[in-house]
């Protein structure tokens, strides 16, 4: 992506309409998604983990121009839940935008709180079973590979988000 692309989508990403809530999870009113940051409001977010049939998690790294937790290795597609949107919507509109992945059922893991110096969020956590192409969102997306969680898939050297570590923790597959 050229500079002026990269400016374009910061700019459109900053002016989304989202849900500022407080620490109940219930809806204070919608705001532009840059208050959030600027403000450090409460919002919500999605995580969509994405296995294949052989129990592999789709694991992406996030470009260099996010915002937030910029080249470091994400575990769950996912975003901010869109003002009128549930968080079942926002999780099927972020998995097929990320990923290119759509109509495939997702399972709900529940919600949890996430805080940091960086952002505080409520998160729905949901999952997918997905063996087809993968099309990455070249303005989020710069690189993927296939984890198994059950070994030892950290690499030295590596960043990851640790919002999508927390929200891992709801899964059970």
């Amino acid at each position: 992506m050229n500079t002026s692309s990269v400016a374009a989508y910061l700019a459109a990403s900053a002016r989304e309409q989202v849900w500022h809530v407080d620490e109940h999870d219930q809806v204070l009113g919608v705001v532009p998604r840059s208050h959030i940051q600027e403000q450090r409001l409460i919002t919500r977010c999605t995580y969509i983990f994405v296995y294949n049939s052989a129990g592999l998690l789709c694991m992406h790294q996030r470009t260099a121009h996010k915002r937030l937790y910029p080249g470091f290795w994400d575990l769950a597609a996912g975003g901010v839940v869109a003002a009128g949107e549930s968080y079942q919507e926002g999780a099927e509109r972020e998995l097929e935008e990320e990923l290119g992945i759509a109509g495939v059922p997702l399972t709900p893991h529940g919600r949890f709180f996430f805080q940091s110096s960086e952002s505080k969020l409520w998160g729905g956590v949901y999952s997918c079973c997905w063996d087809g192409p993968i099309r990455m969102q070249p303005e989020e997306v710069m690189d993927l590979r296939w984890i198994d969680t059950a070994s030892s898939w950290r690499r030295e050297h590596e960043l990851y988000t640790p919002d999508s570590l927390q929200a891992l923790l709801l899964v059970t597959v």
